[in-house]
């Protein structure tokens, strides 16, 4: 099974993500979500796969997210949906995803769940 990498190719977390992935032989597809924004249905999945839904997805300490004096608390989703659309800066980065686990941004010991893909493999 290949993990979904999603990144900002000047994001540091996104660079040690595929750095990871490539030292571990764990077969990865990469997207810059920067040059490459997501759409509507893509993001839908993501939300669906998140266990506090924009909560995790969503970087409150994104510039965009100032800028645009966003309330999490009282936009709707479809809205919030619209804006990732628009300004994929919104998002946290890395996303990276397959069938069954989910994990955004890049830390040493989460990141080590993907390992189970490569095992099972073997």
């Amino acid at each position: 099974m290949t993990v979904k990498l999603y990144i900002a190719s000047s994001n540091r977390s996104s660079r040690n993500a595929r750095a990871w992935f490539q030292r571990h032989h764990i077969p990865f597809t990469e997207r810059n979500i920067i040059a490459q924004p997501l759409q509507s249905n893509e993001i839908k999945r993501l939300l669906r796969m998140t266990e506090n839904g924009t909560e995790d997805l969503i970087s409150t300490r994104a510039k965009i997210f100032s800028k645009l004096k966003l309330d999490l608390e009282t936009i709707s989703t479809s809205e919030l949906i619209t804006l990732i659309v628009q300004h994929p800066d919104l998002l946290k980065r890395p996303i990276m995803f397959d069938e069954k686990r989910l994990q955004i941004g890049y830390n040493e010991e989460d990141i080590r769940r993907f390992l189970r893909v490569s095992v099972n493999r073997c």
